[in-house]
């Protein structure tokens, strides 16, 4: 209920806001809510290529993980939509893994792709952006192989930008 709130909010705030610039911040700190729940922090290196990392936690009845990632991100205009781009990327993070029912532990590593999209106001210091993480996994969890794949990955995510 409460990321249907939010995701509610954003939207409203994207409608209130008729003027936008494409992305012209040098760093962002928000929220991804998503596949976990995670805090972003995202730095551009210039115009169109960044850095974000961000750790999440996610819970379930008996077990749960927390993963903290790293991505490279280019980013590109578009045209049609003043402050719209798209991106894509790359990165790799690293997930530990706690079951309750066998007290026991595991670490897997992930590999992930990007593609997105992101939206910044001109007005306000806030971007939001929606992507695709597709992701594969090394490493052992409890009650799988070796290696699994995850396309199901992805976030909203808000941001307060830091420094323009």
């Amino acid at each position: 209920m409460h990321t249907l709130r939010c995701l509610f909010f954003c939207l409203l705030f994207l409608g209130l806001s008729p003027l936008t610039q494409a992305q012209d911040f040098g760093s962002a700190i928000g929220l991804r809510f998503g596949y976990p729940l995670s805090v972003s922090y995202k730095n551009y290196l210039n115009r169109t290529d960044a850095l974000e990392v961000y750790a999440g936690f996610r819970s379930f009845d008996n077990y749960g993980w927390f993963s903290i990632n790293a991505a490279y991100q280019r980013h590109n205009d578009i045209a049609e939509v003043y402050g719209l781009q798209w991106y894509y990327g790359g990165g790799a993070g690293i997930q530990f893994w706690n079951y309750d029912l066998v007290d026991e532990s595991s670490v897997t590593l992930g590999l992930s792709g990007y593609l997105g999209l992101q939206y910044t106001f001109v007005d306000a210091p806030v971007t939001l952006s929606l992507d695709w993480v597709p992701t594969v996994f090394v490493g052992r969890k409890y009650g799988s192989g070796v290696n699994t794949f995850g396309a199901g990955y992805g976030a909203l995510a808000a941001r307060y930008v830091l420094f323009r």
